[in-house]
């Protein structure tokens, strides 16, 4: 069974402790609402932009039925002027696989998509398995 699992990242990735409580809702739920009209989905998780949060910026999105999901792995992937090091990213990937690894790859990264493919294989072949959040078990 495959399963697809969108979740939330705002519409602007603004600092979220640094926005007021007007912007930070129509930050979210302005996304929330754009992809329910279009596709009937319900987004229930939220990685805040950046990984920048506070206190008030975890019961906001709270209140609003998300849930924050944070990540265990990421690397510099975003920098588009840190392209071109396929064999880095695949590196960095692999090494730092681990048991519940919850990953943060940037979409915009073209090494990622290079690597992808044989980075899944091989985290297989490693004896791991994808799951979606939903699955994962504390």
């Amino acid at each position: 069974m495959k399963v697809i699992l969108f979740g939330n990242h705002t519409v602007n990735h603004y600092s979220l402790p640094s926005i007021s409580e007007e912007k930070l809702k129509d930050e979210v739920m302005t996304l929330h609402t754009t992809l329910y009209e279009m596709l009937g989905y319900e987004m229930k998780y939220i990685r805040p932009p950046k990984g920048e949060y506070s206190e008030r910026t975890l019961s906001l999105t709270n209140s609003y039925g998300y849930t924050t999901v944070m990540w265990s792995f990421a690397y510099d992937d975003w920098d588009e002027n840190k392209q071109g090091r396929t064999e880095y990213a695949k590196e960095k990937i692999l090494s730092n696989i681990h048991p519940g690894c919850v990953m943060l790859l940037h979409a915009t990264s073209k090494d990622n998509a290079e690597v992808l493919d044989s980075v899944i294989k091989d985290i297989k072949q490693m004896g791991y398995e994808f799951k979606s959040i939903d699955e994962f078990k504390r």
